[in-house]
């Protein structure tokens, strides 16, 4: 089987994240998506406001009604911080016969030389680049082995963000269809993102 792979806090899941994913499956041919919120981001400062079960839940319900869609908790059974490479091996041992492609916003690939034992991981793993419009990426940055693990994926345009919905929500402003309608209600539910 070939899997796509969408990392993230997902603090909250929200749409674009869905569209994106959909979008990858759909030009790549992919037959599974599997979404896995990470614990501690490497890349990220700031921990998740959100609990991971609380982010757990919102992905299940996000994904629920997409069949090609399933949710795997793997890092956040292992806590600490979530390597890619530690969840690429443990993958590839778990499914041999199954090939993997983690999907990586384009603005990212000019830092996939930085990423925790790249080396390692570009002999593991494919790339799905999320190419959006008015998006630059510097290729002189990325060397030719790594090059030929990445394949571009043409996506629309989607200014939405994770922190942007929280900042909205925190205004006490709507999040309504930027979210999906269950993730919507879990959060008014838990009083998620509200002004602290």
């Amino acid at each position: 089987m070939k899997i796509g792979i969408m990392g993230g806090t997902f603090d909250p899941i929200h749409i674009g994240h869905m569209i994106v994913a959909e979008r990858a499956r759909i030009e790549m041919q992919l037959q599974e998506i599997w979404f896995m919120p990470s614990s501690i981001p490497p890349h990220k400062n700031n921990t998740p406001i959100a609990t991971p079960k609380q982010r757990w839940e919102m992905v299940c319900k996000a994904v629920q009604t997409n069949e090609f869609f399933l949710v795997k908790d793997l890092e956040l059974l292992r806590e600490g911080v979530s390597y890619t490479i530690d969840t690429v091996r443990y993958l590839k041992k778990q499914y041999p016969l199954h090939e993997f492609y983690f999907i990586i916003g384009g603005d990212m690939i000019q830092y996939l030389p930085k990423w925790y034992q790249i080396d390692e991981l570009i002999q593991l793993i494919s790339f799905i680049g999320l190419q959006r419009p008015g998006t630059e990426i510097h290729w002189d940055l990325i060397n030719e082995q790594m090059k030929q693990k990445i394949t571009m994926v043409t996506m629309p345009l989607i200014d939405i963000s994770s922190s942007e919905i929280r900042k909205i929500n925190a205004q006490n402003k709507s999040i309504r269809y930027l979210v999906h309608d269950k993730v919507y209600d879990y959060i008014k539910e838990h009083k998620l993102y509200e002004t602290r």
